[in-house]
């Protein structure tokens, strides 16, 4: 079995800003600045606590992350051409998936709604600039000045597809925020380039677990991706997970 030490390193981004912390910055968003224009390039980012909860049995999750997390996620939007959520993220949270935390412009807002469940008035889906897309298994009714992309299938609708969609539209860079279940089946499916998973100083003790990817009763071929490690200066942890680098050395390609 691989040394698990060899696989990371740590860094450290202080809130009161220096050169230090801009360093990480640039290490963190590196990757998405330099990814080639020529294939899609995604990134997930999930947030919870000590015990791999992200929601409480009541499905309490806001703010499991301190300001810290929520400042990272704002910069990524604004390096990314889409945000992706699906359906049930925006049902339970009505985020507005913009850049309103740092510099920068909203991407394109992308919802995966295969069966048309989205109602009207979610602020992700306003008219306030950015594209909105719905993603769905059949056409339906779309707010004023949406787009839809439709993708028949039964079941899921594979994340490749969606990927590969995006991008022949323009959307490059895409940003996978949720829910968990998503980012469970673009990792799955191997579309995600670079993890972020962002652990609080919290144990919540029970309540909804977070990735739930394809059993793998073999702990010797378990995903342990080159990772590193950024202690933010509110006490959460984020693991910046290099999963193109391990397909590249399985051997698969990339979305």
């Amino acid at each position: 079995m691989p040394d698990p030490d060899s696989h990371a390193s740590f860094g450290k981004i202080n809130p009161d800003g220096d050169h230090g912390q801009e360093n990480e910055r640039d290490a963190l968003l590196g990757p998405l600045r330099s990814a080639p224009r020529g294939r899609a390039f995604v990134v997930a980012q999930l947030g919870q606590s000590l015990d791999g909860r992200i929601a409480t049995v009541s499905g309490e999750s806001r703010y499991i992350n301190g300001r810290d997390a929520l400042d990272h996620l704002h910069r990524i939007r604004a390096h990314v051409d889409a945000v992706v959520v699906g359906v049930g993220t925006v049902l339970a949270d009505d985020p507005q998936l913009t850049v309103r935390r740092c510099a920068g412009a909203s991407p394109a807002r992308v919802v995966i709604d295969p069966d048309g469940r989205l109602p009207a008035g979610m602020r992700c889906m306003g008219q306030d600039g950015p594209r909105r897309i719905l993603v769905r298994r059949r056409a339906g009714p779309t707010p004023p000045g949406a787009e839809e992309i439709v993708i028949p299938c039964e079941g899921p609708i594979p994340p490749r597809q969606i990927v590969d969609a995006l991008f022949s539209r323009g959307l490059g860079r895409m940003l996978i925020e949720g829910g968990a279940r998503t980012i469970s089946h673009f990792i799955d499916s191997g579309c995600v380039d670079r993890l972020h998973v962002l652990v609080a100083p919290l144990i919540i003790g029970s309540g909804r677990t977070g990735l739930e990817l394809r059993p793998e009763p073999d702990l010797t071929r378990a995903l342990r991706p080159p990772a590193r490690v950024h202690l933010f200066g509110d006490g959460d942890v984020l693991f910046d997970c290099d999963l193109a680098a391990l397909r590249s050395v399985a051997g698969e390609g990339g979305p």
